[in-house]
């Protein structure tokens, strides 16, 4: 079915209207596809006809320079290709202009002149130790120099080398000027803003389409933004921050702004020839890119987010899903905990199997979070003591009468003050989880339970789920017990009393340890 040229593009699942033109056979070698296509992010068709018309002007204008050849600049010229720039990064920061912090404007009046643009890599090591600036006078050269190469790519202009450096220098001046104007903005100092319209652009204003302002976006500054505004777990940022590193490897550079669909489906294809799941393509790998540059689109950084769509099929495998601990291999490894010196081999399993709590939870809890609420004694998941999941992970349970009866008050009494398990060292995230989990794995698998579909730590919250059912527990306390998400607005309404998880929990008996089966006897 041949293409829509003359009008937006109404996506069939979304309703978001796109920009969709053929690309002329005579061009397609130099732009390098046969189609131009970008989302208008809007699904209102009046505003998508508006923005279709200056999408569509903007890519005529690039395919009629790329028809024209190579040809060079003038300064003039170089000057209002920068000025869109210069607008960009004024309304990127006009709201916070404290925030600009990327561009050093005390150095802008000594680029294109420092030794370290002139010098070779062992001059600059040694300029470097005399001016500790150098190093930052480079990295501001170089991101001006990629800038110029991207506006240049986005204009469809060929260019020499020169035109490119005077390219480079003007957007150096633009940047400055505006960092000029952000740091009088943190002042007060207000009364000048950013044109309207431009030079070579499609911004109008306060339209919501982003303008291509040339300059590269990188990766690592967008997840700064998203890190900055979700305020993510720490291991959390530090696995998404290495996630974009191995992107950047495999593209070759770290501008989000060149990123394509096709990119990030070739670099899905090179994960699955290296062998890796489909589940950790799709939530390790994928999930963290489409997250980041989702935020890029939605704080106007990024027109697009290439990542939509990229996905990969994840089967569950029967043989992979995980389950619960079955009675009896409860029953051992209970046994086992009660013969162990170790607090942690003692108690952490025993508190998992009563509360379906994650090890990483339990392994931090100090004396001071277990507590007495309306006479009933509970167990306090506190984000002070530690990093939790999420915020229901934070939560206040009952503890369940086997765990008194074994003696868990009189442990807790004994510690005195601080963390339970306190030879337990925190790892580079402040989590004592890391350690306490291979400790109970290697426990737990030294017992013979060997089936790799049992977690020796996650299996509990599995059993507790799978008991909830036998025993008829109601389904949003037991949710509120083991710190599930709500699912709805109607779960958030009103709160859980101690007496009702304690009544509820109660109903889950506590196991029989003389009719212990040892693996072999099993």
């Amino acid at each position: 079915m041949p293409l829509s040229m003359s009008r937006p593009w109404k996506h069939p699942d979304s309703g978001v209207y796109w920009f969709r033109r053929a690309v002329p056979a005579d061009l397609r070698a130099l732009v390098g596809k046969r189609e131009e296509k970008r989302s208008l992010q809007t699904k209102d068709p009046s505003i998508a006809r508006r923005r279709h018309a200056d999408a569509l002007a903007e890519v005529e204008a690039r395919w009629s320079n790329l028809r024209g050849g190579g040809r060079t600049l003038s300064e003039r010229e170089a000057h209002e290709l920068a000025a869109v720039s210069h607008d960009r990064w004024l309304e990127l920061y006009k709201n916070n202009p404290s925030e600009q912090t990327t561009w050093r404007v005390d150095l802008g009046d000594r680029l294109w002149r420092s030794p370290a643009a002139l010098a070779g890599p062992l001059a600059s090591k040694f300029l470097s130790e005399y001016d500790p600036d150098v190093a930052k006078l480079r990295d501001m050269e170089n991101w001006c120099r990629a800038g110029a190469k991207d506006c240049l790519a986005a204009r469809g202009l060929v260019v020499d080398q020169e035109s490119e450096l005077v390219l480079a220098k003007a957007l150096s001046f633009a940047i400055q000027r505006a960092s000029l104007t952000l740091a009088g903005y943190a002042k007060g100092e207000f009364g000048v803003g950013p044109r309207v319209g431009g030079a070579g652009g499609v911004w109008q204003g306060n339209s919501s389409v982003v303008p291509d302002t040339g300059l590269p976006v990188p990766l690592a500054e967008l997840a700064k933004g998203w890190s900055a505004e979700r305020k993510p777990a720490q291991k959390t940022l530090y696995e998404w921050s290495r996630v974009l590193r191995q992107l950047e490897a495999f593209l070759g550079h770290d501008n989000a702004g060149r990123i394509l669909s096709e990119d990030l489906i070739a670099w899905k294809g090179s994960m699955v020839e290296a062998g890796l799941r489909p589940k950790t393509i799709q939530n390790a790998k994928l999930a963290p890119v489409r997250a980041i540059l989702q935020w890029g689109v939605d704080n106007r950084r990024l027109a697009k987010n290439p990542a939509d769509h990229v996905t990969i099929e994840v089967k569950a495998i029967a043989t992979e899903k995980k389950r619960s601990f079955t009675d009896d291999e409860a029953r051992v490894i209970l046994a086992a905990s009660l013969r162990e010196k170790d607090s942690v081999r003692r108690w952490v399993p025993w508190l998992g199997a009563y509360s379906g709590a994650r090890v990483s939870e339990l392994c931090q809890l100090r004396v001071e979070d277990v507590v007495e609420i309306d006479g009933i004694r509970c167990m306090k998941f506190d984000p002070e003591a530690g990093p939790l999941k999420n915020s229901s992970s934070e939560r206040t349970i009952p503890l369940h009468p086997a765990l008194i009866d074994s003696g868990f008050l009189k442990f807790v009494a004994s510690v005195g003050a601080g963390p339970l398990f306190p030879h337990l060292q925190p790892d580079k995230f402040g989590k004592r989880g890391g350690n306490g989990t291979k400790v109970i794995g290697r426990f737990v698998r030294s017992l013979g339970i060997t089936d790799l579909r049992l977690s020796p730590s996650h299996s509990w919250r599995h059993r507790i789920k799978t008991l909830g059912r036998r025993h008829g527990l109601a389904k949003d306390l037991l949710e509120a017990i083991t710190g599930h998400g709500q699912k709805s607005v109607a779960d958030s309404y009103g709160e859980f009393p101690m007496e009702a998880l304690f009544r509820e929990l109660k109903k889950i008996p506590a196991l029989d340890l003389k009719a212990t089966k040892t693996p072999d006897q099993r």
